[in-house]
């Protein structure tokens, strides 16, 4: 009977070790502090970001397609299984009308990448926080599902915690999401649209100032986004 006892404790310590691992590679955290660390995050963070916009690429690939030969037919003779997909498009970006184009189009675009990266760095301490190492979350989404860690903030009500994500992938791809359907970053959305429609390049520096509701900190947190690309030349990687 202590055997078994010894093995469940043992099996429960290891599923929930397995659970609340995250982070970048040991390798990372053991660089000095400075240049070279940060050069790495960067380096590592741009291929999660890069996957994430390659994704919504191909969602917009797939509406521009869509919608080229549908509008001409008047939608007559839809193929099903296109139908199905642009239902589940529909769901994932929250879109309230099926055929509306112009909010596909508004909704399903790439985060600049020098945006992405300097959220990334504000959010997760270069990727050593808490929230970075114990539940894969680089951009300080909480949750109040009831699954997540409990914040060591005691001001922070234990109903809202922090969220697991399964890997740094994921994270990216919420963060993403997050800036594409949220109400709060509409205005986000907005200017990029018209940047486009513009043919001009939407900028993290750009949309920079459009972030004042993702944090408390409002106007300042825009500039600290600002102050990030710039004194870390993450506008490169706009290009």
């Amino acid at each position: 009977m202590k055997l078994v006892s010894t093995l469940f404790i043992a099996s429960c310590l290891f599923a929930q070790s397995a659970l609340y691992a995250g982070g970048f590679s040991p390798a990372y955290y053991q660089l000095e502090e400075g240049p070279k660390q940060k050069e790495e995050f960067i380096r590592e963070m741009k291929i999660l970001v890069d996957k994430g916009n390659d994704d919504i690429k191909k969602d917009r690939e797939f509406i521009t397609n869509f919608f080229a030969k549908a509008m001409p037919d008047a939608f007559r003779g839809l193929n099903q299984q296109n139908v199905g997909y642009l239902i589940s498009l529909r769901n994932k970006y929250g879109i309230e009308s099926l055929f509306d184009r112009d909010e596909y189009f508004k909704r399903i675009d790439v985060i600049p990448t020098s945006l992405a990266l300097a959220q990334a760095s504000l959010e997760s301490g270069w990727g050593k926080s808490r929230f970075a190492r114990e539940a894969n979350n680089l951009f300080g989404h909480w949750t109040y599902s009831g699954v997540g860690l409990i914040s060591q903030n005691k001001t922070v009500p234990k109903t809202q915690m922090i969220r697991i994500f399964g890997s740094l992938q994921k994270s990216v791809n919420s963060y993403m999401l997050n800036l594409n359907t949220n109400d709060a970053y509409s205005l986000f959305r907005e200017r990029r649209l018209i940047a486009r429609n513009s043919g001009k390049l939407y900028t993290g520096l750009d949309a920079a100032k459009t972030m004042v509701n993702y944090s408390e900190l409002k106007e300042e947190y825009n500039k600290m986004v600002k102050e990030m690309i710039e004194q870390n030349n993450l506008i490169i990687y706009d290009k």
